[in-house]
């Protein structure tokens, strides 16, 4: 399953859709990430874009819409119900799939230095991954709003940001950026336009004034509908689930003459939360998702398209086409060996007898994810060099000007075919080191899994070390065919000797 972050900045903007998409814009600029949702509410002056993508892809995607935000977005003249302190209010970031708290409070900080440095925005992690107790509950960082921190942040201690100046950017404020679990931002309306009915609501249901541990709840007065509205975060459904709390809200209501209109949820919701209410409010009986056929179908597909994607791939190997062959298998073989060393990190990370451990291995466990997913685009990138070549030499060679433009294509061609499996040569042989590490530092009970993975790294780099060497004849340039060749040996040499020091550790140990 691929690795996955969902990402959930909240912007101080909900009345100028071209600004918001400006901000989007930059967001699905970078190749990878998905939209999944965007809402805007002008009474709050607010928007909730929703995306997801790779660990990389989904900071650089924050970054930009960040540093786009900054610049279009004025927290000096901002206007709102909604409680702010920045044009980026608040960034977190959501495990989705195959990826642990650990490696996305890491993301958190990557996105936050990078912030703080380069855009000069004061930034505070909250959530998973504060580094401070007060700083858990984003009520808590975001206190006094931009105003208050504005005032503060230069002489106040408590006030001093982890990541940037403490100073707060002029335009574009400062941000909290964190790790949670999924959110369901959920409204009530209410038969009244009286706000003062809506915060005795939100007070009795909230957690800093009693009510629920996972709720975070306001009164606001919603002017074009003429009604008071109850505004929650329940950011922990399943502690705190959707029914429990409207419960209380309609019994709330009705304490004070009035009662519940209509409810939203703002953004997306994950599927268990509605069917805990479908649970409750139906009475039904052992009930689970899998019951639902959306979620079989689903499941069913991504199956399937596991195993065809295996499968075709070898398939392929074993046909009479000449790619994919030694040069892509290497750069897979080289993926699996970093997939192996991030494996034992994940298995390692988390453990209490691990726990001086902790941070190398979430360190190595977010690079062998990174060299997964380049030796695994290097399998592909490999069969396109080849058919490059063979494409080069039919081209037509009729005119002294396309025997010119025919060899120089050649060239080009053959040096990219042999600098590619160069680089899965560069990226194995990363792979191995980490394969080290984790042999050394990692879970004892995965020992042979760290060995495999060296094993793995050393064929991948003898593999597309003689993908070089076969290459090498093709290149007129000597200067370009010496420094691939010195590269390569030097590599290939350092490879095999650091293999031989794992394995023999690994099998004394095992």
């Amino acid at each position: 399953m691929a690795k996955l972050v969902e990402v959930v900045p909240n912007f101080s903007e909900g009345r100028r859709p071209e600004v918001l998409q400006q901000i989007i814009d930059e967001i699905v600029s970078v190749d990878g990430i998905t939209l999944l949702d965007k809402e805007m509410d002008a009474d709050h002056n607010r928007a909730v874009v929703t995306y997801v993508g790779g660990p990389d892809q989904a900071v650089e995607a924050a970054f930009r819409a960040m540093k786009k935000a900054s610049q279009v977005i004025d927290l000096r003249t901002h206007k709102g119900e909604h409680p702010r302190m920045g044009a980026t209010d608040v960034v977190p970031f959501v495990p989705i799939s195959d990826m642990s708290e650990a490696e996305a409070i890491a993301l958190a900080k990557m996105l936050g230095e990078r912030v703080g440095n380069e855009l000069q925005i004061p930034i505070y992690l909250y959530e998973s991954a504060a580094t401070r107790p007060d700083r858990v509950n984003l009520a808590e960082v975001r206190r006094g709003e931009y105003e208050g921190i504005r005032d503060e942040i230069e002489t106040n201690p408590d006030r001093k940001p982890d990541y940037g100046p403490a100073k707060v950017h002029p335009q574009a404020g400062c941000t909290a950026v964190g790790v949670r679990f999924p959110l369901v931002a959920f409204n009530c309306y209410l038969n009244t336009p009286d706000v003062s009915v809506a915060k005795k609501v939100a007070k009795a249901i909230r957690n800093r004034s009693g009510g629920y541990m996972y709720c975070k709840a306001l009164g606001f007065e919603i002017k074009d509908r003429n009604m008071a509205q109850v505004s929650m975060n329940l950011v922990h459904y399943l502690k705190t689930p959707i029914y429990r709390v409207f419960n209380t809200i309609e019994s709330e209501a009705a304490r004070w003459g009035t009662a519940v209109y209509s409810s939203e949820v703002v953004g997306l919701v994950p599927n268990q939360a509605l069917i805990n209410c479908a649970k409750h409010y139906l009475k039904l009986e052992n009930f689970t998702k899998d019951q639902i056929l959306e979620e079989k179908l689903q499941q069913a597909q991504e199956q399937s398209a596991k195993e065809k994607g295996i499968k075709d791939f070898i398939e392929a190997v074993a046909s009479s086409a000449p790619a994919p062959g030694g040069g892509s298998v290497s750069a897979c073989v080289g993926s699996l060996s970093a997939a192996l060393a991030g494996m034992v990190c994940r298995l390692t990370v988390g453990k209490k007898k691990y726990a001086d451990v902790k941070d190398e291995l979430t360190t190595v466990m977010i690079r062998a994810d990174e060299l997964k997913e380049q030796l695994y685009k290097l399998v592909s990138d490999d069969a396109k060099a080849f058919d490059e070549v063979m494409a080069s030499f039919k081209m037509p060679k009729k005119t002294e000007e396309e025997i010119a433009a025919r060899d120089e294509a050649i060239q080009k061609a053959t040096i990219k075919a042999t600098q590619v499996p160069l680089q899965v040569m560069e990226s194995a042989y990363e792979a191995i080191k980490l394969a080290q590490i984790v042999a050394n530092k990692g879970n004892v009970n995965s020992l042979s899994d760290a060995g495999v993975s060296a094993l793995s790294g050393r064929t991948a780099v003898m593999g597309a070390y003689m993908n070089v060497r076969i290459n090498l004849p093709g290149i007129e340039d000597k200067d370009v065919k010496d420094g691939i060749v010195n590269k390569a040996e030097q590599i290939r040499n350092d490879a095999v000797k650091l293999t031989e020091e794992i394995e023999k550790d690994v099998l004394s140990r095992l």
